[in-house]
């Protein structure tokens, strides 16, 4: 090891992340050249693809490397926030309705087939542009895209570097959610903690929220797939020990480090449209269902972070200013107050980090603090973390019917299938609020408000 590893984590999670050997992942990580401060997992860790799904780590431009590993097969992976100035009481009558057309109008599933279908000349510009491409085409507004991380748009792309494979996956699937862990979720703001950051993000008790759960889609898994073994012969080639193959990397500098950097951020851009697309879905959805005009909707973007993903950054470390290839892996970014890098409004408190839980649960909005940029590169937890593997939780589901046992709880939910709902059960993931408290105890994250769910639509 070149470094420490560092997990954050309460006692109680301690006994998951041993047994699922996710410590040995972070210990792995540690070992990699140019990394700079310890190799971090945040408390929703669990084992995954060479870094820990949680993971964080960051490595210096000149010296270090960029990992396949590091950033994972749905590149750019992330969660949106959308507020409505609507309360629970007006929306819950319409429930059922509402659920049911936002799971005929947004495709879900392996391999399902997008609301719009782009030639490649088209997907090019996806990729270069990101959520602009799909505000020009009349997904949301000019203002959705201030509160993107990243403007929605990552300038440091090479459609050249993209496969023709990858090409072809992501030409269908624009305006999908995908599979797995992917949802679209209607909630309500149920609890506030701290009324600054609540202010600062227009949040107020009992507004109705929305969440877009999804990533790059095949577009981003084939780049990933594309590069692994371009990795594993440019790890050979520049000497670098890997203590697992599956962490496969090249000096970020080098031409093939340079080559999956540039085609990678064609993934991020895709998924930043992907998610414009489907807001702009959903949008004419609720519209529609609860009959009110644009005003009475009130609809605005809060916030939508990027998990599964390595940028180059600027950072201080041990009082040095040092440019970075962070990587986060399952993990979020959490800029702290006065940071350039988030928006105007939310600069007094820091950014919003958006942490969704199980589909029965909660979620939670946290802010970024100056800690987490002095102790985590500005980074903290994504979600709940699965705590049982989807054949395991599929074996545990047998014989329920997930569906409605959730209908008893007053949650209306729809699946691609039994088995999307069988994996994704809830008791499959961590509690969000122990992660949530263990981000806040170690101030990398403070808590802002909690989110309870109201219905779901699951890939």
């Amino acid at each position: 090891m070149r470094t420490t590893a560092r997990i954050y984590a309460d006692e109680d999670m301690l006994e998951a992340v041993y047994a699922d050997n996710g410590h040995l992942q972070v210990c792995n990580v540690a070992c990699l050249p140019g990394i700079v401060g310890p190799a971090m997992a945040m408390p929703d860790i669990h084992w995954g693809y060479g870094f820990p799904i949680g993971g964080v780590a960051a490595f210096d431009v000149e010296k270090g490397i960029i990992s396949p590993g590091g950033v994972g097969y749905d590149i750019n992976c992330g969660v949106r926030l959308i507020t409505v100035e609507l309360d629970r009481v007006k929306v819950q009558s319409r429930l059922q309705e509402l659920v049911t057309e936002l799971f005929r109008v947004v495709p879900t599933g392996v391999g399902s087939a997008g609301a719009l279908k782009v030639d490649e000349r088209d997907l090019k510009r996806v990729a270069l542009q990101g959520a602009r491409w799909a505000v020009e085409h009349g997904y949301g507004g000019e203002e959705d895209l201030h509160f993107i991380e990243e403007g929605g748009m990552i300038k440091e792309t090479e459609f050249e570097e993209v496969s023709s494979r990858a090409v072809k996956r992501g030409l269908e699937q624009l305006g999908t959610l995908g599979s797995g862990n992917h949802f679209l979720e209607l909630g309500y703001v149920d609890e506030i903690y701290d009324p600054e950051g609540a202010s600062a993000f227009g949040l107020r008790k009992d507004q109705v929220t929305l969440m877009v759960h999804c990533g790059s889609r095949g577009f981003g898994y084939q780049v990933c797939d594309d590069f692994l073994e371009v990795m594993l012969r440019a790890s050979a080639k520049y000497g670098i020990k890997l203590p697992d193959r599956q962490l496969a990397c090249a000096p970020f500098a080098s031409e093939e480090g340079q080559r999956y950097f540039h085609a990678m951020n064609c993934a991020i851009n895709y998924a930043f449209a992907n998610r414009q697309v489907i807001s702009g879905i959903v949008y004419k959805a609720l519209l529609k269902v609860l009959s009110v005009s644009p005003q009475e909707l009130g609809w605005r973007v809060v916030y939508e972070v990027a998990h599964n993903i390595a940028k180059r950054e600027n950072h201080h470390w041990k009082g040095k200013k040092q440019n970075l290839c962070v990587h986060r892996k399952g993990a979020t970014r959490a800029f702290g107050p006065g940071s350039a890098e988030i928006p105007e409004p939310y600069r007094a408190v820091g950014q919003p980090v958006l942490v969704p839980g199980d589909m029965k649960r909660c979620s939670y909005v946290l802010r970024g603090t100056d800690i987490a940029m002095q102790m985590s590169f500005g980074s903290a937890c994504h979600g709940a973390g699965r705590l049982m593997s989807r054949k395991k939780a599929e074996l545990s589901a047998r014989g329920r019917n997930i569906e409605r046992e959730l209908e008893k709880e007053g949650l209306i939910v729809r699946g691609k299938s039994k088995k999307t709902l069988a994996e994704e059960l809830p008791e499959a993931y961590k509690d969000v609020s122990s992660v949530a408290d263990v981000c806040d105890l170690a101030g990398i994250a403070c808590k802002v408000v909690r989110i309870r769910p109201l219905g779901c639509i699951k890939g």
